[in-house]
């Protein structure tokens, strides 16, 4: 019988990642494996390293030393762009979004990397040119059916509520056709039916679109409600990982974190 190694299981896998600015650790030797189909969640207090993570993840950063797999492929060392291409989304706590332009414009924009014709074809708009907008199009306007955004989809961004341009946010990534999607601090700054819609709009790309969520989130209700597995970052380092229930019982994380929630 052929073994298979735990981390095979993985769809992401971080191994021993660590991250300094200057003489300051910011995360330091944190490893973690998010299994296809999960909703993960990275808890932890402000300045924990949860984003500083995602970063690395995404390309943004570079990691001291370690590895970040997805899919078997080593991402450290590789571009952004060349991440995103592989099938790994993001979606910012600060809105990443062109404001002066549409709902729909902002879509589009996040499918250019799928466009493969060039600079003359665009410019007379031909053959393989408008078969890819229209495809791409119809891809981007499925997501604004699936958000429930038609209403504002040719509304400048800037004219939206901030939870309407939070759920933008999560479109413009979801546009991208991601296997695996970060997001970080999806319902900061909402109202509790914002909230409520974004945790549903998170289940639903989860369960329906089949895609695995990687979440950052302040939101304890949320976190617990929504995960299969948190991790518990502290001052950098991975202190606990367990399912909602095993996290919301253990004693370091309630010192470090959760205890603050009711102080």
């Amino acid at each position: 019988m052929a073994i298979v190694s735990r981390e095979a299981s993985f769809q992401l896998t971080v191994k021993e990642v660590s991250v300094s600015f200057g003489g300051i650790k910011a995360i330091q030797d944190v490893s973690l494996g998010v299994r296809p189909g999960q909703i993960y969640s990275i808890i932890g207090p402000n300045g924990a390293g949860k984003t500083t993570l995602f970063n690395c993840i995404s390309g943004i950063y570079h990691a001291d030393h370690g590895s970040i797999l997805f899919d078997g492929v080593e991402l450290i060392g590789m571009k952004p762009h060349k991440i995103t291409q592989l099938g790994i989304g993001r979606a910012f706590q600060n809105i990443e979004l062109f404001k002066g332009m549409t709902v729909l414009d902002n879509l589009m924009s996040a499918r250019s990397f799928h466009m493969s014709y060039g600079l003359l074809r665009a410019a007379f708009y031909l053959g393989s040119c408008m078969a890819q907008e229209a495809q791409n199009r119809d891809l981007v306007e499925d997501v604004i059916e699936f958000l429930d955004l038609q209403h504002v989809r040719k509304t400048p961004v800037m004219s939206l509520s901030y939870g309407m341009q939070k759920r933008v946010e999560l479109a413009r990534a979801l546009a991208m056709e991601p296997k695996i999607l970060l997001v970080d601090e999806p319902v900061s700054g909402m109202n509790l039916e914002e909230r409520e819609d974004m945790a549903r709009y998170l289940i639903d790309i989860n369960e329906e679109k089949g895609v695995t969520v990687v979440l950052i989130e302040h939101d304890m209700g949320l976190v617990m409600d929504l995960s299969e597995t948190v991790t518990v970052l502290n001052f950098g380092m991975k202190i606990a990982e367990g399912t909602p229930g095993e996290i919301s019982e253990n004693p370091e994380v309630i010192k470090a974190y959760l205890g603050e929630v009711h102080t």
